[in-house]
């Protein structure tokens, strides 16, 4: 079916055209999941939401800017994207679904998170990157297992101190913000595997060196004078990463890093909870 095609059906809202933008996916799948990627859809059929034993509902890449009450009924849903869409909100009823594991939320417009996000306690994985986001909700710091957090390209400048509160949380990924210092709650996380700090204004960076469960950090494209300095057995990747923490020369080369060196930042693949 043409894009031209499934954007003109996607706002007719007969039960025919519904149907055709689902290709007769009238049952539930063996799977339990439903792929609705690219579709162009502006609103999401009511249909799939009687699928009540659905695990995984990707609607990644639409025009979507609500849900309906209707998905409520998804008690079962592990993994939900809404990746690449045109929410300015995140809809209520996303935190009514309380076996996500998994939420991919970036690519939209979001300027805040709701407070009912708390709800999502078995919330694994939050991907918030490239919003609107000029602070770091603390309802996030609320997320007792929250494992991995991208946050990057937002405009935030620091980090809440609640962030500490989150000994399960192994990665972070702030790269493409404004963070004028490191933020200093992250030192007091001892528990954080990667942190990355990439393109941001940082002009000095603290050792790291007393991060025991640190393996990689990232800080390149800083306008920074020092490299941080790590444990032995931590990578670096930024200015000075091979060399001593402290450059003998003020102005030295910018290390390059190729594909295969640099680890892979959002997945183009959907991961699955652990």
């Amino acid at each position: 079916m043409g894009n031209s095609l499934k954007a003109i059906l996607a706002f007719v809202p007969s039960n025919k055209c519904q149907k055709y933008l689902l290709e007769d996916l009238e049952e539930m799948p063996v799977d339990k999941m439903v792929d609705l990627s690219g579709r162009q859809m502006r609103r999401l059929p009511v249909h799939i939401c009687s699928f009540r034993e659905l695990v995984k509902l990707y609607l990644s890449d639409n025009n979507l800017n609500h849900l309906p009450p209707e998905l409520e009924q998804l008690q079962n849903l592990q993994i939900l994207a809404l990746d690449f869409n045109n929410f300015k909100a995140l809809p209520l009823v996303v935190c009514t679904l309380k076996q996500l594991c998994i939420l991919y939320l970036g690519n939209n417009k979001l300027c805040s998170l709701p407070l009912e996000l708390r709800l999502l306690q078995n919330l694994k994985t939050l991907w918030i990157e490239s919003n609107c986001l000029q602070y770091l909700p603390e309802v996030v710091c609320e997320l007792s297992l929250l494992k991995t957090l991208h946050a990057g390209s937002n405009a935030l400048r620091c980090l809440p101190p609640q962030l500490q509160c989150l000994q399960e949380l192994r990665t972070i990924w702030l790269s493409g913000n404004l963070l004028s210092e490191f933020p200093p709650v992250l030192l007091h996380m001892p528990f954080l595997e990667v942190i990355d700090v990439d393109r941001n204004s940082i002009r000095f960076f603290p050792s790291l060196a007393h991060l025991p469960g640190l393996k990689l950090v990232i800080y390149d494209h800083n306008p920074c004078r020092n490299a941080p300095k790590v444990a032995k057995g931590v990578r670096r990747v930024g200015r000075w990463s091979e060399e001593s923490p402290e450059p003998r020369k003020r102005s030295g080369a910018v290390i390059d890093i190729t594909l295969d060196d640099k680890p892979l930042l959002p997945p183009a693949a959907k991961t699955e909870p652990e």
